[in-house]
């Protein structure tokens, strides 16, 4: 979550990997967008378009 606390616009997963050290290999970015479409589901994160990532904002 830190990484979309010090970001002014939307993410992808791939630059979610990157930001977190994780390798930029299929399979770990696969991952990371399925955790962030469940936080979407639970509230936590908003999908502003097919694949872009962001948190509320109030």
């Amino acid at each position: 979550m830190a990484v979309f606390a010090t970001a002014d616009a939307p993410l992808r997963a791939r630059a979610v990997c990157e930001a977190r050290d994780v390798g930029i290999a299929p399979d770990n970015i696969d991952n990371v967008r399925l955790k962030l479409r469940r936080r979407v589901e639970r509230g936590i994160l908003v999908a502003t378009e097919q694949g872009w990532f962001t948190q509320p904002r109030p």
